[in-house]
């Protein structure tokens, strides 16, 4: 049931947590196709441009939960899960 209460658990989870894992998505797939000076390249591009949409919809989409305690349990856990994916994609790129 989508409802605004506890919105500022909700938002505030969205906003910090929401936005490292953007970053974390962002970076396992820039890790994952990297090719060398990759700053300018179309892989560096769109991990850069990646984050705001992504960051954006965690921001909409955290309302979806329940309660602000169980917004910032998930996203906590989703990072967790993402930026160990990235650390295991760096030592496969490697």
């Amino acid at each position: 049931m989508l409802t605004s209460r506890d919105w500022f658990g909700k938002v505030s989870a969205a906003t910090t947590l929401g936005f490292t894992l953007a970053l974390a998505l962002t970076c396992t797939f820039a890790a994952a196709f990297w090719h060398g000076d990759g700053y300018f390249t179309a892989q560096g591009q769109v991990a850069m441009w990646l984050v705001a949409p992504i960051w954006c919809a965690l921001l909409g989409f955290c309302f979806l939960f329940r309660s602000g305690a169980l917004a910032w349990g998930w996203l906590a856990l989703a990072n967790l899960a993402a930026w160990t994916l990235y650390a295991a994609t760096r030592l496969v790129a490697n």
